[in-house]
């Protein structure tokens, strides 16, 4: 049902009372999904141009230029709602919309990253959206040959009743074969190809700006797109054949609002109209309504812009693939949008106003009402124990029963598997390569939302500095609750503030991405903590600098880099201890450029042996983290006032790093604040502490940090 407001404005422009096709079209392009009324505002503070970005927000993906001709389409999205109602086919289709993305700009998928969030996991339904998400992203990347490189999976109560499933495509194209939206001439002809349509997927742009509840998982099922990875696999090889083939002009998935959505938007991007004959359409079962044929979602389709001459060997190759193709309209000088169906017009309307007239504004923002509390709590008398239970916390846990199911070294790219801080994939002639990051920390931006976002910039782009990979572009999720909300959106806004400004500091472009509002329910009358996820991309120049994320060779040198701070505020410590609205929260390190730069240096002279960079649970984590085949002996005396506050501060900026050339390693820092801790030896973590020293062995720190996994499998 269309707003007041809006349907007013619509009839105003019109003329007259818009159709019953016509409404679906609005409802759903009008969408806060698809129009970002909201938020376009506050989007417009990104900076969004660079040396390497060749096409920026507003296309199906971006592209990033690398080197020797190559070009990276990069694009990110959320399927957040349909992932609540039906998990399995929620997950499994946002892994295929992404990839069409980026298939539709002409490059091909090698690589998928997913952030992911949800309620606690002692709750039944919160482990059965896990696992049923975790299948589905497992199930549909396995089968389309494209492997899942990095992720996250972060727990808070927030995310019951609303999780989060976000996921990043890259993928890697000639630059002189890429094709766009954008419509390109008047007279060539529409071409939907791959499954046919279906009541699957109804409305889904219109139902990703609601707020669920209870009944959402029966009353909204029909939003739910149903996947099929093999048709993806076959749309994906037929698609790039003719892009390479020089047979599309323009290309468009059909992801949120379905035909209406991928076609209009195609010729408003060229400044044309489009005459679409909607029984041409291959349908599922023909007692679809002109309506639900225009707004359904169902998936594995691409719409292509086709020269009149070149309509039969799009057809042909189609049928090559054994999928369904049809010439399904032409694109008109006249810039209206209309739909056509057994003869009779069902709609006419002006295509710009149909893909750009929807009222946008800012709305009011009033920062939330909450005083954090300075008061910190006595230094645990058994740090140890603290340690371990720390490590098994789900946040900080090993999250290898998630990666284990993803086949994220099929296309033979996969440098560094799940689990490390950074994804690293092979690209040009096994010398250079690509490094992906994603995610980010909810508590923190919930706590202080500017500084939580700039610090979700920083956190992703240590990530790549622990492999030398240098940032390129980032694409972002931004999720929040209902913007009409005062609180909410003045969380949106600052995030977004945040995230705008360290983006600019280490001149790392914003190229793409989505906003989801409306992440509440009305089940546990809750709305998500603020999460502005992210996929970042490095470029490494040299694959054989890489360090290794654990200690490797005995009697290195281990240097802490970065200076830590009193700022336990919003860390999984002080969640641990039930003080979340204590302490001071992490800010940026205003030399936080230099930091990041010296170290993608230093680990680009070779003289890096092992990187890790330090963020949930501190430097305690980190160090447990990095016993794998060797041991270390560690002195914090040396850092802060507080062995809590040592071990356990979520300070940005800061990465554990081994040497055998520490006077080397050191000169390089210099101007860097760098705290040298001990060396590696053994096979155990010793940590001496203003209160003792504490002995760690290999055996229980793996068999903490093997909580989820015991879990899961019970």
């Amino acid at each position: 049902m269309l707003p007041e407001d809006d349907y007013k404005k619509i009839a105003k422009r019109l003329g007259r009372e818009p159709t019953e096709v016509e409404q679906g079209c609005f409802l759903n392009l009008w969408s806060e999904h698809c129009s970002y009324r909201s938020s376009s505002s506050i989007l417009k503070t990104f900076t969004t141009t660079g040396e390497r970005v060749i096409i920026g927000p507003g296309d199906d993906a971006a592209i990033v230029r690398l080197e020797g001709g190559w070009v990276l389409a990069i694009g990110m999205e959320s399927h957040n709602h349909p992932s609540y109602v039906d998990p399995y086919n929620g997950a499994a289709t946002g892994v295929g919309g992404i990839v069409r993305d980026i298939i539709s700009m002409g490059a091909r998928p090698i690589a998928l990253m997913d952030p992911l969030y949800f309620g606690p996991l002692d709750n039944e339904k919160n482990r059965y959206l896990f696992e049923h998400v975790i299948m589905g992203i497992a199930g549909y990347g396995n089968c389309i040959g494209v492997p899942v490189v990095r992720g996250e999976a972060y727990f808070h109560e927030s995310f019951s009743g609303n999780p989060l499933v976000n996921v990043v495509c890259v993928g890697l194209a000639r630059e002189d074969k890429i094709v766009t939206a954008t419509a390109q001439k008047a007279g060539n002809k529409l071409v939907l190809m791959g499954s046919s349509t279906g009541r699957d997927g109804m409305g889904g742009a219109s139902f990703a700006s609601r707020d669920l509840s209870e009944e959402s998982e029966s009353e909204e099922r029909h939003s739910v797109q149903i996947g099929d990875p093999f048709s993806e696999k076959l749309v994906m090889e037929a698609t790039l054949e003719a892009i390479d083939k020089g047979l599309v002009l323009a290309c468009r998935d059909l992801g949120a609002a379905g035909l209406v959505g991928a076609s209009s938007e195609m010729a408003a991007n060229g400044e044309l109209g489009a005459h679409i004959i909607a029984d041409n359409i291959h349908l599922r079962d023909e007692s679809l309504t002109p309506f639900e044929i225009m707004i359904s979602e169902s998936q594995e389709r691409m719409v292509l812009e086709v020269e009149p001459g070149n309509v039969d060997k799009v057809l042909a190759l189609a049928d090559k693939y054994d999928l369904k193709a049809n010439l399904i309209g032409e694109l008109t000088q006249e810039t209206q949008y209309v739909v056509e169906y057994k003869g009779e017009i069902v709609a006419d309307m002006p295509v710009l106003f149909l893909c750009g007239g929807a009222p946008t504004s800012e709305l009011d923002f009033i920062p939330p009402a909450v005083e954090r509390n300075a008061d910190k709590p006595s230094v645990p008398g058994d740090i140890k124990d603290t340690i371990l239970k720390l490590l098994s916390r789900h946040n900080i846990a090993s999250k290898e029963w998630v990666y284990s199911q993803y086949d994220y070294e099929v296309q033979v790219r996969t440098m560094i598997k799940p689990g490390m801080d950074a994804g690293v994939l092979r690209i040009i002639d096994d010398i250079q390569g690509l490094a992906l990051s994603c995610g980010c920390n909810p508590a923190h931006v919930e706590a202080d939302p500017y500084n939580g976002g700039a610090g979700t910039v920083i956190e992703n782009a240590m990530n790549l500095a622990a492999v030398g990979a240098r940032p390129i572009a980032l694409v972002d999720c931004l999720n929040f609750g209902n913007p009409e909300r005062s609180e909410i959106f003045y969380q949106f806004k600052q995030a977004s503030l945040g995230l705008g400004d360290a983006a600019r500091k280490l001149k790392t472009p914003v190229v793409g991405g989505n906003v989801s509002f409306y992440n509440e329910s009305d089940e546990f009358g809750s709305a998500i903590a603020p999460t502005p996820s992210i996929g970042m991309v490095g470029w490494v120049r040299d694959l054989g600098t890489i360090p290794a994320g654990t200690f490797r060779h005995p009697d290195e040198t281990v240097i802490l880099v970065g200076d830590t701070l009193d700022e336990l505020g919003a860390s999984e410590y002080y969640s641990m201890l039930g003080l979340g609205n204590n302490g001071v929260t992490p800010g940026l390190p205003e030399n936080i450029d230099a930091v990041i730069d010296t170290l993608i240096s230093a680990v680009e002279s070779g003289l890096i042996t092992a990187a890790h960079d330090i963020s949930n649970g501190g430097l305690a984590v980190t160090l447990c983290e990095m016993l794998e085949q060797m041991g270390a002996e560690i002195d914090i005396t040396g850092i802060c006032a507080r062995d809590d506050d040592a071990l356990f501060s979520e300070s940005y900026g800061r990465m554990v790093i081994t040497t055998s050339k520490p006077e080397k390693v050191l000169d390089m820092m210099s101007g860097i604040d760098c705290t040298v801790l001990g060396k590696t030896c053994g096979n155990g973590l010793l940590i001496k502490t203003r209160n003792g020293d504490i002995n760690l062995s290999i055996d229980e720190i793996g068999g903490a940090r093997s909580s989820l996994s015991r879990l899961m499998m019970d």
